[in-house]
Parts: C-alpha cells; sequence; structure tokens
C-alpha cells in the first residue's frame, strides 16, 4: 500500500482515531489474518463467526503493526469505522486514484479466472511490476485486499472479479476502474443465483461497461453471450477465439500429456506456441492472458516464448503431479461447474490414452434448478469419454451417477473417506485420476493421493 498515516486513514474512511497519535504511518501491508501482520502494516479486526479480531489486536501491534482498523476501541492505536469492509473499499478507491501511472486489469467469467489471472499476471511481469496474488480473491473482502498490495512501484494490477448477482461487479469496478477488461465465457456456474445464463452475461458485462473510452475489452469471440458484450462498451474490442478473432489460434494440438501446442495469430502474424499446462480448454485462457499482455506492449515474439513457460500458480487448479506410486494425478478439486468438470474430463481422458483413466466428481453448487441436469450432463460426458472408472462422492452428486448409466465401473461413495477407501481397493502404477469438485467437497482425496506412505499401488 501507498504510505498513509493514520489520520489520512480515518479521514478516508470516515473513522475516528482511538489511542492513536495522527502522524503514525502505515508503511507496511494491510491484512485480515492477524499471523500475516508485518512491522508497519494494518491489521483489519472482523468479527468472525468463531473468533473475533479484536482480541488479536494487542498482540500485533506488540509485534511491530503500526494500528488497527476496528470497530470498537480495543485500548491499542486503531482507526474505528462503522464498516470494515466499506473502510477497505475507500482506502483501495484512494489508493488506485493516487496511482496515475497503474494500468488496471480486470476479468471475470464462469470459470478459468483464477487460472487466466495468474497466466496473465505471470506475463506482465516480464514488462514492470505486477501485482496478481495466487487464489480467488475476487469479492468485496479479496478484491479490495488485492488493490492495497499495489505500491508507488506497482505497474501492473491484475483483478479478478466475482459475481454472486447483478450490480456485484459494477461495485467493484467503482473501487477499482479497469483500463483492460477481460471476459472469458458464460456458462452455468453459479446459475442458481443469477437464474439463467443470461442473467449471468447482464451481470458479467457490467466489467466491461465500466471502461474508459480509451481502454481495451477483451472478449471470447467462441463464445455468443460474450462477443455480443462488443454493444456495451465504447472500449476497443479485442476478440479472442479459434476463428473470426483478432487473437486467434490455430492449428491446435494436444500431446500424450494433454498439454496443448498451437500457431498464435495476430495483425498479420504469427508464431508456435506449446504450453506446458494441461488441457485443451486452456487454449482459451492462455489467448485472454496473450490478448492482454499484447495490449499492455508485449513484443509478439516474446509472447510466444512466454506463453510456454506460464504454470499453475493458485492451488486445487488443474494441478498435475505423478505421485510416488507411479499414478498420474489431476486436482482439479479448487471448484466445479458444469463447464469446468466437462473441461476436466475431456483433459482426463486426453492424457489417458492407453491408460486407465478414474474420474473422483463431487457434488456441484449453486446450480439451482439446474441441479439435477447440470450433474447427469456431467455423467453422460464421462460415458462419451470412455473414463475407465467413475466415483462419484456424496448422496448430492448421484445425478451425475445417473447420467453416467453407460459405465460399466461407476460407484456412489458416501464421503470423502469411502472414496478413498475405493481408490485403495485398485489403484495401479501408470494410472491417471482426476479428483474434481466444489470446494471441500473432494479435497481430501487428492491430498491421500499426494501421500507417498498411503499409496500402495496393486
Amino acid at each position: 500500500m501507498i504510505p498513509l498515516t493514520l489520520g489520512e486513514i480515518a479521514s478516508i474512511t470516515g473513522g475516528r482515531l482511538a489511542n492513536a497519535a495522527p502522524d503514525v504511518t502505515v508503511t507496511g501491508g494491510v491484512e485480515y489474518d492477524s499471523r500475516k501482520v508485518g512491522p508497519g502494516g494494518l491489521f483489519v479486526a472482523f468479527d468472525g463467526e468463531k473468533v473475533d479480531g479484536h482480541s488479536y489486536a494487542a498482540g500485533v501491534i506488540a509485534g511491530g503493526a503500526a494500528g488497527v482498523l476496528a470497530t470498537k476501541d480495543v485500548g491499542v492505536p486503531s482507526v474505528i469505522v462503522e464498516d470494515q469492509l466499506a473502510a477497505l473499499a475507500a482506502l483501495a478507491t484512494h489508493v488506485v486514484r493516487n496511482l496515475d501511472k497503474l494500468v488496471v486489469v480486470g476479468l471475470t467469467g464462469s470459470s478459468g479466472k483464477t487460472t487466466t489471472k495468474d497466466y496473465i499476471g505471470q506475463l506482465l511481469s516480464r514488462l514492470g511490476p505486477t501485482v496478481a496474488p495466487a487464489g480467488s480473491l475476487n469479492n468485496e473482502l479479496g478484491f479490495p485486499y488485492t488493490v492495497l498490495r499495489a505500491t508507488p512501484e506497482t505497474r501492473f494490477l491484475v483483478l479478478e472479479m466475482g459475481a454472486r448477482g447483478i450490480g456485484h461487479i459494477r461495485y467493484l469496478t467503482e473501487i477499482a476502474r479497469p483500463s483492460i477488461g477481460v471476459v472469458l465465457n458464460v456458462g452455468a456456474a453459479h446459475i442458481g443465483e443469477f437464474g439463467s445464463v443470461e442473467g449471468t452475461a447482464l451481470a458479467k458485462g457490467e466489467l466491461v461497461e465500466s471502461l474508459p473510452s480509451d481502454g481495451v475489452a477483451v472478449l471470447n469471440a467462441d463464445d455468443p453471450l460474450v462477443s455480443a458484450m462488443a454493444s456495451r462498451t465504447s472500449a476497443r474490442v479485442v476478440l479472442t477465439g479459434s476463428s473470426a478473432a483478432d487473437v486467434q489460434a490455430a492449428e491446435v494440438e494436444l500431446d500424450g500429456s494433454g498439454r496443448a501446442s498451437y500457431l498464435l495469430k495476430w495483425g498479420g502474424r504469427s508464431g508456435h506456441v506449446a504450453l506446458g499446462v494441461v488441457g485443451q480448454h486452456q487454449v482459451a485462457n492462455t489467448l485472454a492472458a496473450a490478448a492482454v499482455a499484447l495490449a499492455a506492449g508485449m513484443d509478439f515474439d516474446e509472447l510466444t516464448t512466454a506463453l510456454g513457460e506460464v504454470g499453475i500458480v493458485s492451488g486445487r487448479r488443474m494441478d498435475v503431479f505423478r505421485n510416488p506410486a507411479g499414478v498420474t494425478v489431476i486436482d482439479d478439486s479448487y471448484n466445479a461447474n458444469p463447464s469446468s468438470t466437462a473441461a476436466a474430463l475431456r483433459a482426463l481422458a486426453s492424457m489417458g490414452e492407453g491408460r486407465r483413466t478414474t474420474a473422483v466428481l463431487g457434488y456441484m453448487a449453486e446450480l439451482g434448478e439446474h441441479e439435477i441436469s447440470g450433474h447427469a450432463e456431467v455423467g453422460r460426458l464421462a460415458a462419451e469419454l470412455n473414463i475407465d472408472r467413475l466415483i462419484v462422492v456424496a448422496e448430492n452428486a448421484r445425478p451425475i451417477l445417473d447420467g453416467a448409466a453407460a459405465l460399466a465401473d461407476k460407484h456412489l461413495a458416501a464421503d470423502q473417506a469411502e472414496a478413498i477407501a475405493i481408490l485403495k481397493q485398485d489403484l495401479r502404477a501408470d494410472d491417471v485420476v482426476l479428483v474434481k469438485g466444489s470446494r471441500y467437497r473432494t479435497w481430501d482425496v487428492a491430498d491421500w493421493l499426494r501421500r507417498p506412505e498411503e499409496v500402495q499401488p496393486t
């Protein structure tokens, strides 16, 4: 964060000082985890369901923090506000407005946001100091928290934007207005909250509406609901996709490890790209990242090389590893929706030629009235791809099993422990196992596959 005194923070947030001199300066970061607060930092004390952050205030000050953002007097140097989230938003807005050389990149989509944000961050870091932290920091807390990591030295700030309804992305863009905006796709993720994919598109399009006329909107030409957003912005539109696009991937091929290569085309130029990440869906993700890098001024030849060097930064997202038993594992267990699960299943199938494939699939949340059909659709695809073995975790995910009626080797596990027990019965060296589910639904399975002492091939 840019250095600010506690007096300035009180003024910006509409708070009041308690037990503090107004000229004490915050020179460190802003953190809501007391364990991460460093010297000169600002600790945001939230009232949690189980733990009250205010109880850690004295400890962080003793450790060298400059002050606490609180909602009550805790007897240490503090700025007391009514609402910490609103205060963080105000602080973040102030920071962005005082970094006039900062390029803000915002991106949204139903799937692939975090991975693509990581790719953009890796590319832009070649051009200058970049803030694009790992993880899905895309809500009313994570978004301003990310903004507040920008300093006077930061050139690029890459912000992921999530939404649970109309107006959510607009709110985020009012905190930090992007000059480059990316919309990846519109799918069934969170459809239970939006009501329809059209409702999702309406919400996601708030990003391009926020762009200035001299900005850039990067839109997926292969998704009609996304490409139609071109009419909702005055910014320059750059289309990405497999055809009829400004930044295009042609001659896409997959190798035996599920990694794509393609011919990148842009502005009459072309260059070969060989990705090091797994899954054909990564082509679309890297095209979006390429469009941002080009808009930011990256040399085309440097870009083709750099795309081949981007990797997985945020955990449990197409994290492919070979465990000590010789089993290849695709840990994509951070989250799941029908579109992202379909992409992961296709990656599993492409990696499994000549090897036995197993998909461990958990419940996909927030599908609303599409819950049964969305799960069944995933099961049907598993059967169409001839996945050798399917393990469905928990009763609420049973429709996946119903959709996969054509598969002979399929199981319903009551919980993750039973799924692990099924795997233990017949896990072979050189198997390929995909683990996928909405947050926490299948994490234990992926973690068990990482532990060498428990994985014994038959």
